[in-house]
């Protein structure tokens, strides 16, 4: 056998498959069992992360296929993103009162965000979960949409939220918003710029008063998931966390080392052939587009190299780690091959991790990424 190959049978694996958002699933119960039982014939799959449609079947049948093989199965449930068709939320406002755009991907997903600090907004999660899936067989939960709006709705996606609740405990935090609005408004481009570069996302902001606002806003946004998170665990459920790469989390209010503390796992999303939101070259590009003018941020290259980057600073944490590298396949938006999916594969568990998350839907891999 080769590198590669003692690799995938020597790491534990979690697998995605996405229903299509909440109405009737996009792939019948049997053809889920079949996909998964093709692909657990080749590698170790320890869960299989699954939602968010409300057919309630389909997770009982598939959860006996997975239950019977010692597999658990973890509800695929969005926080504050996509909830609007099961229930009433207040939506995110940027420092200036306006909704932040959305994002629209071919097939029409929105990417409105949700307030997140809004305690109607974090009770709904946990009521959604109560309501349509408590009774499904469920060992756990897994949390994605755990941030605001990135740069895909431009410098005003990762200015805020500045509704009043959230002026509030951005001033508890010792930063207060009208001064944050007047100095971008202000200075601009250069209010994003950088003196230092790091991968792990600690850059160092010329400007205090951004390094202050994207301190606080980690904290914030990162302390109501894990609010979430907490009472999601106290029902005995495990609860895992879809993150973006470290580099750009704290753009959108993603603290690891809080997020860590609160999670049984985590999956950095080090999409690098992604192009859409969570891609990590999409999303860096974003961020130089919407801050032309902003300084100390490197040309980078979405190789092996610095994938290497993005998993180093995951080692630091102590819940489990899971690095989600994507598989599925669409020639627009995700165009991976075999020979990128072996590569990796091989980066990511070259650095000894728990194992990986093979995402972001199982029903969309071709055949081909199979064929070791």
């Amino acid at each position: 056998m080769n590198f590669v190959t003692n690799l995938l049978l020597a790491a534990g694996y979690i697998i995605q498959v996405s229903l299509g958002s909440w109405h009737s699933p996009d792939y019948s119960a049997s053809e889920i069992i079949g996909r998964i039982d093709s692909v657990s014939q080749q590698i170790p799959v320890e869960k299989v992360i699954i939602g968010w449609s409300v057919d309630k079947d389909v997770y009982h049948q598939v959860g006996r296929y997975l239950h019977q093989r010692g597999i658990s199965m973890l509800l695929w449930m969005p926080v504050f993103a996509e909830t609007e068709e099961v229930c009433q939320n207040t939506p995110a406002v940027d420092l200036w009162g306006r909704v932040p755009s959305n994002y629209d991907l071919a097939a029409g997903e929105g990417f409105r965000f949700n307030c997140p600090t809004n305690q109607q907004n974090l009770q709904n999660v946990v009521a959604l979960y109560d309501s349509l899936f408590s009774g499904c067989g469920f060992d756990g939960v897994f949390l994605d949409r755990v941030r605001t709006q990135s740069f895909v709705a431009g410098v005003s996606g990762v200015l805020g939220c500045g509704c009043r609740h959230c002026v509030q405990r951005f001033a508890a935090e010792g930063v207060d918003i009208a001064a944050v609005k007047a100095e971008y408004e202000a200075r601009g481009d250069d209010f994003f710029s950088i003196s230092s570069y790091s991968p792990d996302g600690n850059h160092g902001f010329k400007n205090p008063l951004a390094a202050a606002f994207f301190k606080a806003k980690g904290r914030i946004v990162s302390g109501s998931v894990a609010a979430v998170a907490d009472s999601l665990r106290a029902r005995g459920l495990q609860v895992g966390m879809d993150l973006y790469a470290p580099f750009m989390a704290p753009f959108v209010g993603q603290d690891y080392s809080l997020l860590a503390r609160h999670a049984d796992f985590i999956k950095p999303m080090l999409y690098r052939l992604t192009f859409a939101p969570a891609g990590m070259g999409f999303e860096y590009d974003l961020l130089r587009k919407a801050a032309p003018a902003a300084t100390g941020y490197p040309q980078l290259q979405m190789d092996a190299d610095f994938l290497h980057t993005q998993l180093k600073a995951m080692e630091p944490y102590e819940c489990g780690k899971y690095p989600g590298i994507e598989i599925n396949y669409r020639a627009d938006i995700v165009p991976t091959s075999p020979q990128y999916v072996s590569e990796s594969l091989a980066a990511v568990l070259s650095h000894g991790f728990n194992g990986v998350v093979l995402s972001w839907n199982i029903m969309e891999a071709p055949c081909a990424i199979w064929n070791r």
